[in-house]
């Protein structure tokens, strides 16, 4: 449930959402709300943030979603980059980026999939290996949102274990125009503000502080920053699909065949119902999960973020398709702003994680059972 802060976050942010709307300029949005705090609430205040954690911030971008105007670099640059480094950063990195974060005025994108590795975080191939003081980082990575707008990208690289020989995964900060690195638009169907790159690391050469964190500390620190991702993920998915649902239900209580409203149907007035609830649920277990990363408990967040993650992505998908149906063939109108998210909604089953890698961990980890591969 919400506190009285919590209520009174989601009804200020609502409103400057309302204000905007969807078709809005996501630029002007994203500098309004970082003015008002709502960016970096989840930010160390010695840092200029807001001190809260990402149980506010969840709450901000499912807002924003709810007005149609999503912000999807809120997953990224606060949540996923700006976590990482108030957690593990050094005094340098902190104050040299977490400011920026705040105030809007600087922006990260976060690199971990690669072409080959899928869901499988152990195959990564973008290694770096020490030359002097410094690293060089070679590598490929795809599906990286926002580098074009974004100063820098948090890459996920591997190293070897000086005592092991194994790799383990490394969190650098590689600047928009380190020489070596490049990008290349991906042709996406999805209509989104936010594009998606490919990007070839190249001898990339970084300087010994372009390293987060420990080289030693391994999955934690990465997982310091997926856990948060997948909150934000199901806070975008439910966003996105009481949006949907709210148009619904307006075209629902008007639409009128026959003198009566179309609403007054239960075989359409209980599928939205049904959509609501499920929504419902997938905000509870986001909740707890965010309230559990919160307070520090990684291991239990991880397992609520997941699920989190997975329900809000079948709530979405359901809530959209349930509207578009609802509208019928104005459904399918660009007045009506539903069709887009068709494919929209299907990118919360599939990223950052896909509902069957959940399946995985959920078996796995929670139940017990062997793994399958």
């Amino acid at each position: 449930m919400d506190t009285e802060d919590h209520k009174a976050l989601r009804e200020a942010v609502a409103a400057l959402g309302k204000r905007h709307g969807h078709g809005s300029d996501p630029t002007q949005l994203w500098s309004d709300a970082a003015k008002l705090g709502y960016i970096g609430v989840n930010l160390p205040e010695a840092y200029g943030g807001g001190g809260g954690g990402i149980s506010e911030l969840s709450l901000v971008l499912e807002e924003l979603g709810a007005a149609g105007c999503p912000l999807l670099m809120m997953v990224v640059s606060p949540a996923i980059c700006g976590t990482v480094i108030a957690r593990f950063g050094t005094e340098e990195q902190k104050r040299h980026w977490l400011p920026g974060f705040a105030d809007g005025t600087r922006l990260m994108a976060f690199g971990i999939t690669e072409p080959d590795a899928g869901s499988n975080s152990h195959r990564i191939t973008t290694t770096a290996r020490r030359d002097g003081a410094d690293w060089l980082l070679t590598g490929r990575k795809v599906f990286i949102s926002g580098v074009d707008i974004a100063d820098a990208t948090l890459i996920v690289g591997r190293t070897e274990d000086a005592r092991t020989g194994r790799l383990k995964p490394c969190l650098f900060i590689v600047p928009r125009d380190t020489p070596g690195f490049t990008r290349r638009p991906i042709d996406m169907e999805l209509n989104a503000a936010e594009k998606q790159f490919e990007l070839v690391l190249d001898d990339v050469r970084l300087p010994a502080d372009a390293l987060v964190g420990d080289e030693d500390a391994g999955l934690l620190q990465l997982f310091a920053g997926l856990n948060p991702e997948r909150i934000m993920t199901a806070a975008f998915a439910i966003g996105m699909g009481r949006y949907a649902l709210a148009k619904a239900i307006e075209y629902a209580r008007d639409r009128t065949v026959w003198n009566t409203p179309i609403g007054a149907h239960q075989a359409i007035a209980h599928p939205l119902a049904q959509a609501h609830i499920d929504l419902e649920l997938a905000r509870l277990m986001m909740q707890k999960a965010a309230a559990l990363y919160d307070a520090g408990d990684d291991m239990g967040a991880g397992e609520a973020a997941n699920m989190a993650k997975y329900a809000a992505g079948e709530a979405c998908v359901k809530a959209v398709d349930q509207a578009v149906h609802t509208l019928g063939g104005n459904g399918l109108t660009r007045e009506y702003g539903l069709a887009r998210l068709i494919t929209a909604a299907r990118v919360a089953r599939i990223a950052p994680v896909s509902r069957e890698m959940i399946l995985n961990y959920v078996s796995h980890q929670t139940l017990g059972l062997p793994k399958s591969y």
